[in-house]
């Protein structure tokens, strides 16, 4: 699936995340866990934002200056309207380029959308848009290969390299782990929060 198509079926169904997510606390604990490993500084990245809301709430009551991408252009006008002091652009992550660092990346329940060989490529990009001191947190699945399934009516792609991959890939980028937890066991869901040294 490539990400214009992605960003067209998260389109259809923007609203109804909004609506549904405006008032989650999902996600919310493993960010504040997050943000006690974050030093300084105060500038975030939020790969895969949606519609904004939860997350960049929380940043935003920390002081940060968030930055959203999305591959929805649905999405990315919703969280202009909810986040009107955010930066929000339409770009996939594959191929998006910046010349800014961030104290703080998240990518939460976005990256699984990618083709499974860009993972490690963009486990790349993430580690060096990284301040010395950054923090990454990103969910992955915990599994290795690609799958598809329907979801709102409609079939998502995920993809996955898997923990000890994912691991590899950020101990590489000199990165350290500071904590990894399948969260909502016995589902395959997986976080990580990594440090740049």
């Amino acid at each position: 699936m490539n990400s214009k198509e992605l960003g067209k079926k998260y389109d259809r169904i923007a609203q109804w995340w909004h609506e549904n997510h405006r008032d989650s606390r999902y996600g919310l604990k493993q960010l504040d866990l997050a943000l006690k490993f974050v030093p300084g500084g105060r500038s975030a990245l939020d790969v895969g934002c949606g519609a904004g809301g939860r997350i960049i709430r929380e940043l935003e009551v920390h002081g940060f200056a968030v930055t959203g991408l999305d591959v929805s252009e649905r999405m990315i006008a919703l969280a202009m309207e909810n986040h009107p002091n955010g930066s929000f652009q339409v770009a996939d992550i594959c191929t998006w380029e910046t010349g800014e660092k961030f104290d703080l990346i998240i990518a939460w329940d976005s990256i699984f959308h990618l083709p499974l060989q860009m993972h490690r490529p963009v486990i790349d990009k993430l580690s060096s848009l990284l301040e010395k001191g950054g923090v990454l947190m990103y969910t992955f699945g915990n599994a290795v290969g690609e799958h598809t399934d329907v979801w709102q009516e409609d079939e998502f792609y995920y993809s996955s390299i898997g923990i000890n991959d994912n691991l590899a890939a950020l101990i590489e980028n000199g990165l350290t782990v500071m904590h990894l937890e399948l969260d909502q066991f016995p589902e395959k869901h997986v976080y990580v929060i990594a440090t740049k040294s």
